[in-house]
């Protein structure tokens, strides 16, 4: 469980919440077919021609089944980063980062993520976004996996998550259930009453457009160490100007498909190149784009493998 001072809001009471309501009636726009295309995204329809004309490409050339094989070979990388406000009881602070699981995407990534997760202890574990494969359709196939890599976690602060533009409302109610802090457009206090950790959540600020740090920034004491969770970079210039001191986001995959000489084939992110991978700074604001675990469009990786990534806290000049 959590370790928090207020009471967490119940479910009932945030799926009653304006930002939430706004978020369900884009959906069924979508769904109605009333909007083939919202925020920063070619329409539905190009990206499976896409999907089909790099499939049948990969198949021809016999790269697909390799493919395959390169997104279920999980790697785990371990960041650390110094920050000169850094409270001490946040010194060394691990945590797990997860991002664009797609876990219905590609058989058997649950059950290789639930293997790797278990001998991974963190402080805490963030989620940010893209639980599924679709855009669009049930999203049942995805909560036995889900539940699977829940029970794997070892967090000693549990499991805080947002939205991605994968993603529908309905998830967020299930992951919650199922344990996970789900925040939408909202922040939690994490570890000691006296120098916390304040984990801001927005919602997806890609595709539906409902990010709103501003309201969520009034949740958080002034002087508290902020870490905000976006499904992916495109809002970095608020978060500097709202003082956030680490920023994790996802949604790129790093490109997923790395050519030589080319690098990324596409990012779909509006954001400079150099905050879409890895390790970042941005006017003073330190951030991390994970490559995600699973994939988008094609189950598929070529360059660029899947990963999980451990950040650790640290204090200017600890080490």
């Amino acid at each position: 469980m959590l370790t928090e001072t207020t009471t967490a809001p119940s479910v009932t009471s945030r799926h009653d919440e304006v930002h939430f309501k706004r978020r369900r009636s884009l959906e069924n726009l979508y769904d109605t077919g009333s909007n083939g295309r919202m925020r920063g995204d070619f329409s539905p329809w190009y990206d499976r021609g896409l999907a089909a004309l790099l499939k049948a490409g990969l198949k021809m050339t016999g790269q697909y089944q390799r493919g395959i094989a390169n997104a279920l070979s999980l790697v785990t990388r371990h960041v650390r980063m110094e920050f000169a406000g850094l409270p001490q009881s946040l010194e060394g602070f691990r945590i797990l980062h997860l991002s664009d699981l797609h876990i219905d995407g590609v058989d058997g990534l649950t059950e290789i993520l639930a293997e790797q997760l278990l001998s991974l202890p963190t402080d805490l574990c963030v989620m940010t976004g893209d639980y599924r494969f679709r855009m669009y359709g049930p999203c049942d196939e995805i909560y036995p996996r889900m539940r699977r890599i829940l029970s794997s976690i070892r967090s000693r602060h549990g499991i805080v998550g947002i939205l991605g533009n994968h993603d529908c409302a309905e998830i967020a109610v299930a992951l919650e259930q199922a344990g996970v802090r789900m925040l939408l457009n909202e922040a939690v206090g994490i570890g000691s009453p006296d120098d916390r950790l304040w984990v801001i959540g927005v919602d997806d600020p890609h595709y539906y457009d409902c990010a709103d740090l501003a309201g969520a920034l009034p949740q958080v004491p002034a002087g508290a160490f902020r870490l905000l969770l976006a499904h992916t970079p495109e809002i970095h210039e608020a978060a500097a100007a709202a003082d956030i001191d680490l920023y994790l986001t996802g949604h790129t995959h790093a490109g997923q498909i790395h050519l030589p000489l080319i690098g990324p084939v596409a990012l779909h992110c509006d954001c400079p190149r150099t905050l879409a991978s890895g390790h970042w700074i941005h006017a003073g604001m330190k951030g991390y784009t994970s490559a995600g675990v699973g994939c988008s469009l094609l189950p598929v990786r070529f360059g660029c493998p899947p990963e999980i990534a451990i950040i650790e806290l640290r204090r200017q000049g600890s080490y």
